[in-house]
């Protein structure tokens, strides 16, 4: 299993001798729901992402990713800090039945800017630790600039249509997996050119192509998401 479970992490990014069989022609699709909350007359709340990543368009399960957190928005300070835990199963590529299970605990700090009429960013600090089994833990860095542009409306609101952009760098902390296994210091890079539409004012429809590129393959993927503030 051990063997296993270093070939199918190897596809992720680690330093291995053993080589993928990703099908990097193959379009792959991410199924989304993300959603964020304030606890009435508090400067709490929670926020999260549930998510269904394929390495095709629906049968071959690349990830369940299960993801909630704590938020805090200090008063007049223009930044929302949150503190969770993410659960991950990953199957491997093709027919092979591998499921690597890891659960994951994050800091980050999220950051929004206008810039102009209609340029509304959004920059996400994240800062992770992982427990992957049977694997020591590790941690890793990410950034993510996140670009929304209404096209026929001032702002995103109930019928806007907008472009969304968004580009994440990821940078590996500790190197050593374990005695004989090592992480590079480029985990992955993820570039997206999408689509969105209000559905209403607190929930949007988006969807659109992303490009995910590690140190061992690159690969497109199609992505479908629904963001809902409550």
């Amino acid at each position: 299993k051990r063997l296993i479970l270093l070939i199918l992490l190897s596809a992720y990014g680690l330093s291995s001798s053993a080589q993928t069989a990703i099908d990097e022609d193959q379009l792959g699709a991410w199924y989304m729901y993300f959603f964020n909350t304030k606890f009435k007359d508090s400067q709490f709340g929670i926020q999260g992402d549930y998510q269904y990543r394929s390495w095709n368009l629906g049968s071959d399960k690349e990830q369940l990713l299960l993801r909630t957190g704590l938020t805090f928005t200090p008063k007049n300070a223009g930044i929302t800090f949150t503190m969770g835990y993410a659960f991950i199963s990953s199957g491997g590529f093709g027919e092979d039945n591998i499921n690597i299970i890891e659960n994951r605990i994050y800091q980050e700090a999220l950051i929004p800017q206008k810039l102009g009429g209609r340029f509304y960013l959004t920059h996400r600090f994240r800062y992770e630790q992982r427990w992957i089994e049977d694997l020591d833990m590790r941690t890793r860095y990410r950034y993510n600039l996140f670009i929304n542009v209404p096209l026929n409306k001032p702002s995103l609101e109930k019928k806007a249509v907008y472009l969304a952009l968004y580009n994440e760098i990821f940078i590996n902390g500790e190197r050593e997996v374990d005695a004989n296994t090592s992480v590079p210091f480029f985990d992955r890079n993820r570039t997206y050119l999408g689509l969105g539409y209000g559905l209403r004012d607190n929930l949007r429809l988006q969807s659109g192509w992303m490009k995910q590129t590690t140190n061992n393959w690159a690969k497109g993927q199609l992505q479908f998401s629904l963001h809902h503030t409550f």
